[in-house]
């Protein structure tokens, strides 16, 4: 029995051996230089910069709507796509930026509209989620809600 299993053993050991020659010899050449090429490029990401993160829109009437715009470059080196900005409340509407790819270099821009919600000193984030790195980056719009007037009876 034990030379049954020891001329298994070396059998296999035999074949696995007489597979790596055959291996090596089926290594095309240009297929590793495209892959070393698609991982070179997979290391590539777009990156997105603001001209401003944050947006104070000062003192503001209760329930007045106001408007600001961020712009942006793709500072990065592959195509930067937006696929969704999406804010922290419905007060908070962004709107009006492009699903399109934005070349490396170009430049693009949303805008936030605030309904004037609230009381006092509020701050609500917009989150751009997009094919960077991180996969998201926030910006921040702040304002002073001055209380409504009171109203007589």
């Amino acid at each position: 029995m034990k030379k049954v299993i020891l001329g298994l053993v070396a059998l296999s050991i035999l074949s696995f051996t007489s597979c790596k020659e055959d291996a090596t010899k089926k290594i095309v050449e240009n297929n590793v230089a495209a892959a070393a090429e698609r991982d070179a490029n997979a290391s590539k990401f777009p990156i997105i910069s603001f001209d401003k993160m944050d947006h104070d829109f000062g003192e503001i009437e209760a329930n007045a709507p106001v408007e600001t715009e961020f712009n942006y470059t793709n500072t990065g080196d592959a195509p930067l796509v937006i696929t969704d900005i999406k804010s922290s409340c419905g007060c908070t509407v962004p709107k009006d930026w492009s699903r399109e790819p934005l070349a490396p270099g170009e430049s693009g821009k949303f805008s936030v509209k605030f309904n004037g919600s609230g009381s006092n000193k509020i701050t609500k984030t917009i989150t751009v989620t997009a094919n960077t790195e991180k996969g998201s980056e926030v910006v921040k719009i702040t304002a002073f809600v001055k209380p409504a007037p009171a109203t007589t009876k």
